[in-house]
């Protein structure tokens, strides 16, 4: 049986207990966990954050970003070194919050390009760091969850294609892809051939509209998703992710320069739509 959860970023990418309220609000809702994005580097708030959740039982996925002077592909072997440690420091931010599973863009920097198209090299360097890490991640029960994101973002990993590579690359029980519709949407041929394609390697999956506002007020088309995922027997995390301009400086740092919809109106009424198609494709 799949899980709903939804992304905190629509409110803010701090973990603090401004977050705890909207928390109980999505449990009320009937969310079955929250994701957050692991930036801050008080581990104390990671802890609390994860003791509030348990105590409404609202299980936590997190997701991540690398920044240029920790990217996987770097040809400096000391960039490539801050990477391991910072993919390293993002599990133990993980164990700290009760959290099985960090997702996002593992295999390089974000908005970070050469200006040229990813090489073979990278792909190896990325594959090489994402193992090392894999192996301090299994200690600690963590799934590293790779995710390909559109081509305004990174430049190596954009399609399903390009994530499945990486994913056998590494070959270890402790890493698979992450999709996101939003950006199969962008990138891929076929939304619904690509998700039959990921399902080798399929690890978690994000459900955002094209243009991340509310499910459903868009033209992703929701039913035939729903009725792949189940045609692959996915039984992981469906997440909401859908982005707001509330928490200014993440809004700015992705390129957000509008309100898509309400914050709440996405939990809402994105709920009501997974837990209909849920229901429809038993899932």
């Amino acid at each position: 049986m799949t899980k709903l959860g939804f992304n905190l970023l629509t409110w803010s990418a701090k973990v603090s207990e401004d977050l705890y309220p909207i928390t109980d609000r999505l449990k009320e809702i009937g969310y079955d966990g929250v994701e957050i994005f692991v930036g801050v580097s008080d581990m104390d708030a990671y802890k609390a954050f994860g003791k509030h959740a348990k105590s409404v039982d609202m299980e936590v996925t997190t997701v991540i970003g690398l920044g240029p002077d920790e990217n996987p592909i770097s040809a400096d072997a000391a960039v490539r070194n801050k990477a391991v440690d910072r993919i390293k420091w993002f599990v133990d931010c993980a164990e700290a919050i009760d959290s099985r599973l960090i997702g996002g863009p593992l295999h390089s920097a974000f908005a970070t390009f050469s200006n040229q198209a990813p090489q073979e090299e990278e792909y190896q360097r990325s594959a090489e760091v994402l193992s090392e890490a894999a192996e301090y991640a299994a200690e600690a029960d963590v799934i590293l969850s790779v995710e390909a994101i559109n081509r305004f973002e990174c430049y190596l990993c954009n399609t399903v294609a390009q994530m499945k590579d990486i994913v056998t690359r590494v070959d270890h029980p402790n890493v698979n892809a992450h999709y996101d519709t939003h950006h199969a949407n962008i990138e891929e041929k076929d939304i619904i051939q690509s998700i039959h394609d990921v399902a080798p390697v399929v690890g978690h999956i994000h459900l955002s509209e094209n243009d991340r506002g509310t499910p459903g007020d868009g033209h992703i088309p929701w039913d035939d998703v729903f009725k792949a995922i189940k045609e692959i027997n996915y039984e992981g995390w469906l997440t909401i992710e859908a982005f707001t301009r509330n928490d200014v400086d993440f809004a700015n740092s992705i390129n957000v320069w509008r309100e898509y919809s309400k914050p709440w109106d996405i939990a809402e009424k994105g709920f009501e739509l997974i837990k209909k198609l849920q229901e429809k494709h038993n899932l």
